[in-house]
């Protein structure tokens, strides 16, 4: 199994990179130059190609024979930076498996069932990301909607908030956020990195888009 890890060098990259090796999977990782640093520990383990996500050129020489792409979907910016990488990896992997890494406030259906205090952290944020133009939440409901229209084998992961720690197992799943089943909404990252190279091999989850957190305590 040959599998990309596009946005390698973040914390949920790293992650997915580390369970990729575990299984022996043959990985290749894509960061920007200025992050390669954060990748040294692996060392000849994995391929590192450097440049931005949304680089076309860069996800095509990435992507290379590759069986499945992971792929962490962070908007940054106000230039449709997540848009642009859900872009280049559809179009330059179309029959890979395609794994995506996203929030609970993005929406397959329209049936997930919001908290009041969750819209309005969204909303908050989101104004105050756009206004010092750090981040465009819409930016990743625009890549998630590609996706969602895509014919491709994609699985679109709905991560609760995350934090750090010890593994505390797979996250349970659901449809739809609003479950009681996922109400704890609290995932460590490494259990979220987890779920994403578990999904690779799970048909089951293709064309759908878990909303997921660790058990409740």
């Amino acid at each position: 199994m040959k599998v990309c890890i596009v946005g390698a060098s973040g914390k949920l990259g790293r992650y997915m990179v580390r369970h990729c090796l575990d299984r022996g999977y043959e990985v290749s990782g894509v960061c920007r130059e200025q992050s390669i640093g954060k990748l040294e520990g692996f060392g000849d383990q994995i391929s590192i190609y450097t440049g931005k996500t949304n680089d076309q050129d860069v996800i095509r020489k990435a992507v290379e024979g590759c069986d499945a792409i992971l792929t962490v979907l962070v908007p940054w910016g106000t230039t449709g930076y997540a848009d642009g990488t859900a872009r280049a990896v559809l179009e330059n992997a179309p029959k890979a498996r395609l794994i995506f890494s996203c929030g609970w406030h993005i929406s397959k259906d329209g049936c997930d069932k919001y908290s009041l205090g969750f819209r309005l952290m969204v909303a908050t944020f989101g104004f105050v990301a756009r206004l010092l133009r750090f981040a465009d939440l819409n930016d990743q409901v625009a890549a998630c909607r590609r996706i969602f229209e895509s014919g491709t084998k994609w699985t679109v992961v709905r991560g609760s908030d995350l934090e750090e720690g010890e593994s505390e197992g797979l996250p349970l799943l659901s449809q739809h956020v609003g479950d009681p089943v996922i109400a704890r909404n609290r995932t460590r990252r490494t259990d979220f990195a987890l779920f994403m190279v578990e999904a690779i091999t799970h048909d089951v989850l293709i064309h759908e888009a878990p909303a997921i957190s660790a058990k409740s305590i």
